[in-house]
């Protein structure tokens, strides 16, 4: 038996009809759970009526009217990821990595006036990292329901082009071309009819054999959208504080999948041992976004906060690049494969393409907020603690893409993708809690928040939620914080989508960690 080894890599990915936006996208960058200061993730995140601290600018910029003096904070922080999956009953782990972030860090400059009605204002700049792609995921098991090969076949089948089509200029994606280069799909006749399918599956329909596959899926990324942030803020009467913040997100995400699976039918001349698909993708880019925000103090111990951000509007660089590796136990079409030695064959194939570019728009989120002040009087050193809470809702369907090419014929692709986007995604609620108890100079800190799923479909099962405790110290204008958070998550990944039938998923546990510190000084 001659053993085929088809290495295909392409340098680039085709800017026309081969756009790698999916429903997915959209959730990798507005699902997310942001970071602040330490005192900020200790009580849950909730920074939505407190004021008084950096992560305002971030969340309801209004909290930036309470300074009245100015300070600095930097705030460096460690994240270690990995986690649990389960897919079609097999259970597995991924690696566990750390890695270093930067939470809320800045400076804020605060003035007063007594003799006005805007006793103070105030105005910040600061850095925060708003969302964190690192991860890693792994999932494996047996699957007798689809191929990945055939998403590659279906994609061809639909565009109705020839098998033996000239691949570097047909409108094909990244992954259909490769495995049409390394015969992972071909034609198959049956009964007079001809379609294209994938080889794991080949043999099963042309002669009714078994068809059992061991399908692995490893997805490592890496990281984040860091944000800057510009805010300002006024305080009336110490009763009514307004502010504004422009953001301006920077997006940097990498990702690498290998998506491999094994035939274990336990037929050896089926034209199919093993397939292995690999993927790099990176994504860069901006964007900018306005909030604004109110808090109304009516008693010294009660406040409320009012906020709303507008969608940020992304412009994104994609690049892709990978290979095909697959042992098909001999099936050959035609000469195109030189032998190396008698039981090896290799192929390469190469084009360059330039990078492709697209816009991105989040959601908008909307935020009512509460806080209750123990002892609640002007001079914070006489304040014993608070309890505060945050309700966020997020219009997840309301994203879209649109290219970034003004010269660009893909309107009738992206309004396909955005009815998917509507079609798959729904609004959700998120809800952050803390409070903090202070003793002197010392304080105590505990938070909880949780992220609602955003998915339409009420079978995949998802949520991020993660639990807080931390301590701080202040004295004589210097203050260390330091925070423990332990996130506790669910989501689901598909390893590959079919448009004929309902696709396979893996269920993911994501039990993520970060260590915190905020160091500070007022002056």
């Amino acid at each position: 038996m001659i053993k085929i080894l088809s290495i295909c890599s392409i340098a680039c990915f085709m800017a026309i009809q081969l756009n790698a936006q999916l429903p997915e996208d959209a959730i990798r960058m507005s699902w997310s759970v942001p970071s602040g200061t330490a005192r900020n993730q200790a009580i849950g995140g909730a920074a939505g009526s407190l004021g008084g601290d950096i992560t305002s600018t971030f969340v309801n910029p209004a909290g930036i009217g309470f300074y009245k003096t100015s300070e600095f904070v930097f705030s460096p922080m460690e994240s270690f990821f990995g986690g649990k999956s389960q897919f079609r009953g097999t259970s597995d782990r991924a690696d566990k990595e750390y890695q270093f972030n930067l939470g809320a860090t800045g400076l804020v400059v605060g003035s007063s006036n007594p003799n006005s009605k805007w006793n103070s204002k105030a105005f910040s700049i600061a850095i925060n990292r708003a969302a964190n792609f690192n991860n890693e995921i792994f999932y494996q098991g047996q699957n007798d329901f689809s191929s990945f090969s055939e998403s590659f076949a279906e994609e061809f089948a639909n565009s109705g082009l020839p098998i033996n089509t000239e691949l570097p200029t047909a409108p094909l994606s990244f992954g259909t071309k490769l495995a049409n280069y390394a015969y992972l799909i071909d034609t198959l006749t049956i009964d007079g009819t001809t379609q294209v399918v994938g080889l794991p599956e080949r043999d099963a329909l042309l002669n009714g054999t078994d068809f059992l596959l061991r399908q692995e899926k490893s997805i490592s990324t890496s990281g984040g959208i860091t944000e800057i942030a510009i805010g300002y803020a006024g305080n009336m009467n110490d009763k009514l504080f307004i502010g504004g913040s422009l953001g301006i997100p920077i997006v940097k995400y990498e990702r690498k999948t290998i998506l491999s699976e094994y035939d274990e039918s336990g037929n050896n001349d089926n034209n199919f041992n093993y397939a292995r698909y690999i993927e790099n993708y990176e994504a860069t880019g901006g964007g900018f976004n306005l909030k604004f925000g109110m808090i109304v103090k009516p008693t010294s111990s009660v406040r409320a906060g009012f906020a709303i951000h507008s969608p940020t509007i992304y412009s994104i660089r994609e690049s892709t690049t990978g290979s095909i590796e697959a042992d098909l136990e001999g099936y050959l079409r035609d000469g195109r494969y030189s032998f190396a030695d008698e039981d090896s064959i290799y192929t390469q194939f190469d084009y360059n393409v330039p990078r492709f570019r697209y816009d991105y728009f989040s959601p908008w989120r909307f935020l009512v907020s509460g806080s209750y002040v123990f002892s609640g009087v002007e001079d914070v050193s006489q304040q014993r603690g608070f309890i505060t809470a945050d309700i966020e809702y997020v219009t997840h369907r309301s994203s879209r893409f649109r290219s970034g090419d003004d010269l660009s014929d893909d309107d009738e692709y992206y309004d396909a993708v955005n009815e998917a986007v509507k079609s798959s995604y729904k609004g959700a609620f998120n809800f952050r809690v803390g409070g903090e108890m202070k003793f002197n100079t010392f304080m105590t800190r505990l938070g909880f928040n949780y992220y609602g799923a955003p998915y339409n479909d009420s079978q995949l099962k998802a949520r991020k939620m993660n639990i807080s405790g931390g301590l701080g110290y202040r004295n004589k204008g210097i203050f260390v914080d330091a925070t423990y958070v332990l996130g506790v998550n669910r989501d689901v990944d598909f390893p590959y989508r079919l448009g004929d039938r309902a696709n396979t998923f893996a269920e993911l546990k994501d039990n993520n960690s970060s260590v915190l510190l905020t160091v500070g000084i007022k002056f």
